[in-house]
């Protein structure tokens, strides 16, 4: 098998219900303060809790982005702005030309707030009305085409779209791009936002809490939603300028098993998890701490866990985050590659919030409590509906090379 380059994470960021930035997230973590709060944001109640961001409706975009004006965009507007991210990038940009950098994004529903609003106040003639006749946030690029002019960069945009495992699906398309020598390094991340599909989407599906969510947990009842923007630059090793943490891996599977129900054996997910072990060259033993996707949805739980339990040794600390942020949704793989590099660069591994006990089927790799240890290679797990499944694996500055 032929083994992608390791790339160099030079710069990353992140925005959520938790704060923007990565110092409020990391002192959320390690605070163990949630950011999910009641349901305020839809105008028809919805008894659930929400990770919602604080702020978007008061900060609109610069007015020569105002043909990409939308939530969405808003959002990824704040987590450019955050913990110097544009800055670095125009950094690389003068290193490598604006072309030779590509913007690969992943998202959900992508600004399908704005057409919700458009078709709300369509006008007698069955026109939007004039202020949202702009095209391009009515389609599912508006995000990638928003981050490329935002940032000045002229190479290769991509918007993916594979439902939860989206915005972790850019690192491994960003690998594959800088091998193939179509780009010198790619600006990676994913945003999604609230809005009226997703959450009543979800809940027609009997899957949204009434409480803040409990991941793994025995009487865990359904997933709190939330919304977040991340962003990451990836370079090749030996050109970067600096870097604290390295993407040694990936792997992917899909299990075209269920539209919304993972494999009942966890098929995908355990090949998603051994392709990404193999592309860094490690063994299941080498992995000291695994984000895992971990909705607190009844069936995506305990086939997490089981796969988890059986290919891991009990020493693998894991957890699920989304009692911090709720789940992102298509931001969701970067959010949570954020929070594991973090886990690296702080030798933190957080616990799984709210949860007070665990499901029987957790084997003894899932935590409850935030432990400080040594973190060398850390894995991230998403999986999305349709059985679209992403693993990420990162390493410190000083991991091995290939």
């Amino acid at each position: 098998m032929q083994h992608l380059p390791e790339l160099a994470v030079s710069a990353y960021t992140s925005v959520s219900a938790v704060g923007r930035g990565c110092t409020p997230l990391h002192d959320a973590l390690r605070g163990r303060l949630s950011g999910l709060r009641p349901n305020d944001f839809s105008t028809i109640p919805l008894p659930t809790w929400i990770g919602r961001v604080a702020g978007i409706e008061r900060e609109p975009l610069p007015a020569e982005f105002a043909e990409w004006e939308c939530r969405n965009n808003r959002l990824a507007w704040l987590g450019l702005q955050t913990d110097r991210f544009a800055e670095r990038v125009a950094a690389a940009r003068a290193r490598y030309g604006a072309a030779r950098i590509a913007v690969i994004v992943g998202t959900s529903t992508s600004s399908i707030g704005a057409t919700e609003e458009a078709y709300a106040r369509l006008q007698p003639d069955g026109q939007y009305p004039p202020d949202l006749r702009r095209p391009i946030v009515h389609t599912l690029h508006s995000l990638g085409d928003f981050v490329a002019h935002a940032l000045g960069l002229a190479g290769i945009c991509m918007t993916t779209a594979t439902a939860c495992s989206s915005s972790a699906k850019v690192f491994a398309q960003a690998q594959r791009l800088i091998a193939l020598g179509l780009a010198d390094a790619a600006v990676v991340g994913g945003v999604d936002t609230l809005c009226g599909s997703v959450l009543f989407g979800f809940n027609s599906l009997a899957l949204v809490s009434s409480e803040p969510c409990r991941p793994f947990a025995v009487d865990r009842h359904g997933i709190s939603l939330g919304e977040a923007a991340g962003f990451a630059l990836l370079e090749r090793r030996d050109t970067a300028s600096e870097a604290s943490v390295c993407l040694l891996g990936v792997g992917e599977s899909s299990d075209a098993f269920h539209m919304s129900s993972p494999h009942p054996e966890g098929l995908g997910a355990r090949r998603a998890v051994e392709a990404a072990l193999n592309s860094a060259r490690l063994a299941p033993a080498d992995i000291d701490y695994i984000n895992l996707h971990g909705t607190a949805s009844d069936k995506n739980d305990a086939i997490e866990a089981q796969v988890v339990a059986e290919i891991f040794p009990a020493r693998t600390r894991a957890s699920s985050t989304k009692g911090w942020t709720g789940h992102t949704l298509g931001a969701a793989g970067i959010l949570e590659a954020v929070i594991t590099m973090l886990a690296i660069k702080e030798q933190l591994a957080p616990g799984t919030l709210n949860t007070r006990a665990l499901d029987p089927v957790c084997g003894p790799q899932l935590r409850l409590g935030n432990e400080s240890a040594p973190i060398r290679y850390a894995a991230t797990h998403s999986f999305g509906f349709g059985g679209s499944n992403c693993v990420l694996i990162f390493g410190g500055p000083h991991a091995r090379a290939a």
